[in-house]
């Protein structure tokens, strides 16, 4: 199909909706990760909350849909992914629960201790994924070991390193949708915690990035690797400019970049003993999975593009008289 094999176009579509789930949850992590720092006060953090309550629920869809993919696909790269990295995959399923319960529940109950204590699980559910997923993909990479289950060899330089790649540039990210999203006072604190996340992103996922691309990535990879870098530096350029829209798509370039690198470094290897070709379902089954997806998938993605016009509006943070009490 196209002249590329069946294969091959499974693997590029699962890099597409791992890269859609880290672009769009991205800002969200970042906006959780940002909310004990920019969220002075009740009026603050219900703001930062009120820019992602009506996305984040389908941007978490990218996730179960990849995985959904990658069950149907690569059964078998399925399989071990799930028995090798049971531990840390369970670990990102149980920060996500937590993370959606405070999302959830923070309205439930109008008093300052139950806001506090969503609050608290919407920030442990917005650092423990970007860290979990930037050693797993880490250790896709460099090549799993066979005692992975036990989480602390994953633990090594270069995933403690895909680690802090992932959550400084997803708090970059966060940060430039905050400011897109938000406006007056809220908008303008947030210039001052830009500058210091930004250089973290550049200098710890630049990199990494870098790292990857000398060790396991491939000639055309090089574009993604600079798309990386390029992107978080455009980013502190234009946040200090007042060009909100700019450094938002420069974030985000960034992520998409920096899955491309990721996904491109990894092909045709998936793990141990396992490639591409080695581990794709019958080539029945992914004619008939490629028709669904061409079919479903425009659907959906204009369902969600719509939905992200209707909330387009900038959201104030409204000052309140003093929280609720205990």
């Amino acid at each position: 199909m196209f002249g590329v094999d069946l294969p091959t176009i499974w693997f590029v579509i699962i890099a597409f909706l791992f890269a859609g789930y880290f672009l769009l949850e991205g800002f969200d992590f970042g906006v959780g990760m940002l909310l004990p720092l920019a969220g002075k006060d009740e009026s603050r953090r219900a703001a930062m909350v009120r820019t992602i309550g009506p996305v984040w629920d389908g941007n978490e869809v990218w996730l179960i849909t990849a995985g959904g993919a990658l069950f149907a696909a690569f059964p078998a790269w399925y399989a071990d992914m799930f028995s090798g990295y049971y531990l840390p995959l369970f670990l990102i399923l149980a920060a996500l629960i937590v993370r959606v319960v405070g999302l959830e529940w923070r309205s439930k109950v109008d008093t300052a201790r139950w806001r506090s204590w969503c609050d608290a699980g919407i920030i442990i559910g917005s650092w423990a994924p970007p860290i979990l997923w930037g050693v797993a993909m880490g250790n896709l990479i460099r090549g799993v070991p066979d005692n992975a289950g036990a989480v602390y060899p994953l633990f090594n330089l270069f995933g403690i390193l895909g680690a802090a790649a992932f959550v400084t540039v997803f708090l970059v990210h966060g940060i430039t949708f905050l400011r897109l999203k938000t406006a007056g006072a809220l908008r303008n604190e947030l210039a001052r915690y830009v500058l210091a996340p930004t250089v973290a992103a550049v200098v710890l996922g630049g990199g990494w990035v870098v790292w990857m691309q000398l060790s396991y990535g491939k000639t055309w990879t090089w574009i993604a690797t600079v798309v990386v870098l390029a992107g978080m530096i455009i980013a502190a350029v234009a946040a200090r400019a007042q060009r909100d829209g700019i450094a938002f798509v420069a974030t985000s370039a960034a992520v998409l970049a920096m899955s491309v690198a990721i996904f491109g470094s990894l092909f045709p290897r998936l793990w141990p003993g396992l490639d591409v070709y080695s581990a794709a379902s019958s080539h029945y089954t992914l004619v008939i999975l490629t028709w669904a997806a061409a079919i479903g998938a425009p659907a959906v993605m204009a369902y969600q593009g719509w939905t992200y016009w209707v909330f387009r509006k900038r959201v104030t943070a409204e000052p309140v008289a003093a929280d609720a009490a205990y």
